[in-house]
């Protein structure tokens, strides 16, 4: 930690593509800060920048260096905050993934009302409806139905859950509604796909009576976005297996209706993971309680559908 001056310069022209910009910023002049990088460079004995006349390119080995110093410093700029103001004040980027159609329709707006709050706190909301960019785009915190087996991060149950499915009102006006899951064969689908496959499987119990579907993928809409796949059942282009928690307002406002009302499908519960550490940064901390008490306001709204 004896050239941490030269690897925040370092971090700085990496985020402006400018020795000389990040210099100033730090108060350098271009020939101070050329010196302190090759100096950090022949430290390291790698070079960090291609270097050309109108900007600088991370090489390689710059990039994977670059991760872990962003890692690195924003730990110690925690822990100052911590010691100098403990919860008082939140501050520093905060880096939030969730699914397409939950970060679109509910989770957007949790975080506008946080930042509000909390307006020293920077910000990304990452949707995406897979797991694997976790880690490599160093999420914070990440909000997903149900807990994956291989993650290394903590789950923390935030909510309870109902997956549904679900048509809009002019779809079932025109193919009808099944009362029972041997009813569906004669349905359109819309279907989420992945990495792992297609998601067109599904158990259903009502008492001790039990029924398992597989949706026809020749009869089926297949997409990888959630948000996508709610919004072809809006406009009555099949049926469509989602989380309450996505389609709760198209519920309430008429747009969606819930199909074999009184058949379940195993319950996936909404789930926290963020990164396993002894210190959890205080924005993390503080997001994570936020999210607790919205969850726990909304759940009220969507009881009948949780129930």
């Amino acid at each position: 930690m004896d050239n941490l001056g030269d690897i925040r310069l370092f971090v700085e022209a990496a985020g402006q593509g400018s020795l000389s910009a990040a210099g100033r910023k730090l108060g350098l002049s271009p020939a101070a800060a050329s010196a302190r990088l090759v100096k950090l460079e022949g430290a390291l004995h790698t070079q960090l920048f291609e270097r050309s006349t109108r900007k600088l390119r991370l090489t390689d080995e710059g990039r994977l260096y670059l991760a872990h110093c962003q890692h690195a410093l924003q730990t110690l700029d925690d822990a100052r905050a911590a010691l100098q103001a403990g919860r008082a004040s939140v501050s520093g980027a905060l880096r939030v993934s969730a699914t397409s159609d939950f970060g679109r329709t509910v989770l957007r707006r949790w975080l506008d009302a946080f930042n509000d709050q909390h307006p020293n706190v920077t910000l990304t909301l990452v949707l995406s409806d897979s797991l694997s960019h976790l880690l490599q785009d160093d999420i914070d915190l990440a909000i997903r139905f149900g807990v994956p087996t291989d993650s290394s991060m903590v789950a923390k149950r935030l909510a309870d859950n109902r997956r549904v499915l679900c048509a809009s009102p002019a779809y079932l006006e025109a193919h009808g509604a099944p009362s029972h899951p041997d009813e569906l064969g004669e349905h359109d689908f819309i279907l989420l796909a992945s990495s792992a496959g297609v998601a067109n499987s599904w158990r259903f119990s009502r008492g001790t009576e039990t029924a398992l579907f597989s949706a026809p993928l020749d009869r089926s809409r297949q997409t990888n976005d959630g948000s996508l796949a709610r919004e072809w059942a809006v406009e009555g282009r099949g049926v469509v297996m989602k989380s309450i928690w996505d389609i709760g307002a198209d519920l309430q406002a008429g747009r969606l209706r819930v199909l074999l009302p009184e058949w379940r499908c195993p319950d996936v519960p909404v789930h926290a993971l963020f990164q396993r550490t002894l210190y959890m940064a205080p924005r993390v901390r503080t997001l994570l309680d936020f999210l607790e008490a919205e969850f726990a306001q909304a759940a009220g709204t969507l009881a009948p559908y949780l129930a």
